[in-house]
């Protein structure tokens, strides 16, 4: 049994919602009162309040963008609340992947050293999310000569083309047994599917909870639809 009393509603019968997604990021800030809330928990897609027009709305509700609940926490003052959801394109209504991206208040120069960041910057997880990020970024704001933006205008079907491409050529550089080639053909492979994951609108932590999801600690693991066994070198 859920206990919305939990939350402590401001005089106005509003809780700020924080709204984070899986891989970390912070989207963005909203307001949820009682029933956007209710509905929340009720549909599993957001639902806040609109302070200016004063009425509730449903994210992504016109434009797509839906917000996919999966957990909701309140602070230890019951008066702020975390929302972690999965987001399907762009989180901010300026077509951006999070409210927050490049709008940096402290540090704004480059004579201001920031504190050392705890997380590992260089986490595999980091890094797909990161470039994903910029890749559906270059999906929703098309840039000028970019090759991002070449793939998507072109299609599927040239997304398609070139991830075969780049299979073939990284097949080829393990054959000539060239690391450098290999790495060098692996990044582009893994762009591209980076690139046909966002055409999806999949992101790379769906993509990592499916792998997880075949580490089931049992005695076979299933991978490309075949049951092998478990190596248990």
């Amino acid at each position: 049994m859920i206990d919305i009393d939990k939350v402590k509603f401001d005089e106005k019968g509003l809780v700020p919602a924080v709204v984070q997604e899986a891989n970390g990021k912070v989207l963005m800030l909203a307001y949820m009162n009682k029933e956007s809330l209710q509905k929340t928990i009720e549909t599993g897609y957001t639902w806040f309040y609109s302070r200016s027009r004063q009425e509730l709305w449903n994210k992504g509700a016109t434009s797509g963008n839906k917000q996919s609940v999966s957990e909701i926490y309140y602070d230890c003052d019951g008066d702020t609340l975390l929302v972690k959801v999965h987001q399907t394109g762009m989180a901010c209504h300026t077509g951006t992947y999070t409210c927050f991206t490049d709008r940096r208040l402290f540090p704004d120069s480059k004579d201001l050293v920031p504190m050392a960041q705890p997380q590992d910057n260089t986490s595999i997880a980091k890094v797909l999310n990161d470039l994903y990020a910029t890749i559906k970024d270059r999906q929703v704001n098309p840039v000028e000569g970019s090759y991002t933006n070449y793939l998507f205008e072109k299609g599927q079907d040239k997304i398609l083309k070139k991830v075969g491409e780049e299979c073939t050529e990284t097949i080829i550089a393990s054959k000539n047994m060239d690391k450098e080639e290999i790495l060098y053909e692996m990044s582009d492979l893994w762009y591209h599917c980076l690139v046909l994951l966002a055409y999806h609108n999949i992101t790379p932590d769906d993509l990592l909870a499916e792998l997880m999801s075949r580490r089931n600690g049992g005695e076979y693991h299933r991978f490309g639809k075949k049951e092998i066994k478990k190596n248990k070198s």
